[in-house]
């Protein structure tokens, strides 16, 4: 579900708990637009333009983007370290989404119309104690040695989990024993501006 990279940025007391909306309506329509017509150009084998419209969308950001067929989950994939422009990431992470998710076959053309599209955006990792994560505030990076994992802010709403099954999936979805966080595991959170296209989940 994640693409990650070892460039990671970690920056202490950059999290909020109700982190302000970052993209304006008009940014949320270019980015959702984007999403579809990087899928669109991909099936159609033609180029389109990376190059961000404006300075806010050339921020390096981390992002997922979720794919939605018929209120059905189609695919997911995202940038957990800000490693392009926003507005690359949104496109590079729709095509992944729709072709490269290997939970799913790739996207058919015939499908491509109906697809909705949600956008997360991701605040800078930094570090967390456990007793400080809040349950539908906070995504979580899990890490130990060669493990990872991690899970959206959105995930432990759509499960009704509390603090301590979040802390315990995040540590399953790394590979790890569900107990990880208590014993030596490292712990990172981040915020997540959430928004999408009518008819979508949360995944």
């Amino acid at each position: 579900m994640s693409r990650q990279s070892d460039n990671s940025t970690q920056a202490s007391g950059l999290l909020t708990p109700h982190p302000k909306a970052e993209c304006t309506a008009e940014e949320r329509a270019i980015l959702l637009r984007l999403a579809h017509q990087s899928i669109e150009s991909a099936l159609e084998q033609r180029d389109i333009s990376f190059d961000p419209p404006s300075p806010h969308l050339a921020e390096q950001r981390g992002a997922f983007t979720t794919l939605y067929l018929h209120r059905e989950l189609r695919g997911c994939v995202g940038y957990v370290f800000p490693i392009a422009s926003l507005y690359r990431t949104v496109a590079e992470t729709a095509r992944a989404a729709a072709f490269e998710d290997r939970r799913f076959h790739p996207v058919r053309p015939h499908e491509a119309p109906f697809l909705r599209v949600s956008l997360s955006i991701l605040s800078l990792l930094a570090p967390i104690v456990a007793e400080d994560v809040v349950v539908g505030q906070h995504g979580l990076l899990v890490s130990h040695d060669m493990h990872r994992g991690l899970l959206l802010p959105q995930v432990p709403l759509e499960h009704g989990w509390n603090r301590e099954t979040f802390l315990d999936e995040t540590c399953r979805k790394a590979g790890l024993p569900a107990n990880a966080w208590r014993h030596g595991a490292h712990l990172q959170a981040f915020t997540a501006e959430v928004f999408g296209e009518p008819e979508t989940g949360n995944v």
